[in-house]
């Protein structure tokens, strides 16, 4: 397939429906609709933790289709408190979702999650399967401490050496336990350190999830507040095993509904290596293991917005 090929986004549009809703000790998270009202229901599912929705996710999908929920997760884009951690984990997100779905009388709908996305969907999924329609993983992450490890030191430094050293020394040559040194240091009551940490983070993160991308040199700098509010949510979840026992979501994959699936991934992904799609790919015999060659981990990526709208167009027929 050549690049004038490649599907793309379908055409920008606004949300019908945008609510704040009231989820329990001080959490309001951020809803919306988009899409036709009466139309599959399918529920976008943002990475991070912490990153938030953006307008291009509404246009993974066919507006004359689909009935589209985007849901900032707790703490994370428009959702209040901003960055905010307490009462704030992975059972506490699969409870919001179902919030969403019973307030808004969706009987069954569709996953589709990306990175900790995707980890979040299957989490969801094992929980409550009667209430899955269908399934979309991209660039799956599994929140196991292999996973966690290959992004701190062991692996992913391996490729991107230079960064990696740049990362360290920006935070003085932290101690060998660099998780439990990052999220103390994100959670200090020094503000120096607490924004040192951000942006070193910020730019170790950001070189890792671009790695694929030729040519793109080194990132901006963003808001400080985006930068800490992410760093946090990241280091509490990091910190915290993401609320999950050790591979629990393959462990518990027998859970999964036998539902039409697509797994996704691209081969140039160092973020979340290509292992992780092969093992629910095979937990779930079902689904279809698409492995994109020349893509890396992030959704905006052209192969990688080809695949997700095509998925989303074929499990729209299949579930019709």
């Amino acid at each position: 397939m050549t690049g004038t090929d490649l599907r793309g986004l379908y055409p920008p549009l606004e949300p019908d429906v945008v609510e704040m809703l009231d989820v329990g000790h001080g959490h309001q998270v951020h809803v919306e609709q988009c899409g036709r009202a009466d139309g599959l229901p399918v529920v976008f599912l943002h990475g991070g933790p912490g990153s938030g929705c953006k307008p291009d996710h509404r246009q993974f999908f066919n507006p004359d289709k689909y009935r589209v929920f985007l849901i900032d997760q707790r703490g994370a884009g428009r959702s209040r408190p901003y960055g905010g951690v307490a009462h704030n984990t992975t059972a506490d997100l699969v409870a919001d979702l179902e919030t969403v779905r019973v307030r808004h009388g969706v009987e069954r709908w569709m996953l589709f999650g990306g990175s900790w996305g995707a980890a979040l969907a299957l989490a969801y999924a094992e929980t409550y399967p009667e209430r899955v329609s269908g399934l979309v993983l991209r660039g799956t992450f599994l929140a196991r401490q292999r996973d966690v490890a290959w992004f701190f030191g062991g692996g992913a430094n391996r490729l991107l050496p230079r960064e990696w050293a740049d990362f360290r020394a920006a935070l003085g040559e932290p101690p060998v336990d660099d998780l439990a040194f990052l999220h103390g240091e994100a959670f200090s009551d020094d503000a120096a350190r607490v924004e040192r940490v951000a942006r070193a983070w910020e730019a170790w993160s950001g070189a890792v999830v671009t790695y694929s991308i030729d040519n793109l040199g080194a990132a901006a700098a963003g808001p400080l507040d985006a930068a800490i509010a992410k760093t946090r949510i990241e280091m509490h979840y990091a910190h915290h095993r993401y609320f999950l026992d050790d591979n629990q979501l393959l462990r518990d994959a027998h859970r999964l509904p036998r539902v039409p699936s697509v797994v996704i991934h691209g081969a140039r992904d160092i973020t979340c290596p290509c292992e992780s799609a092969w093992e629910i790919h095979r937990a779930l015999p079902e689904s279809r293991l698409e492995v994109l060659r020349t893509a890396g981990h992030l959704s905006g990526e052209r192969p990688m917005i080809d695949a997700l709208v095509r998925a989303a167009d074929e499990l729209a027929a299949r579930l019709a």
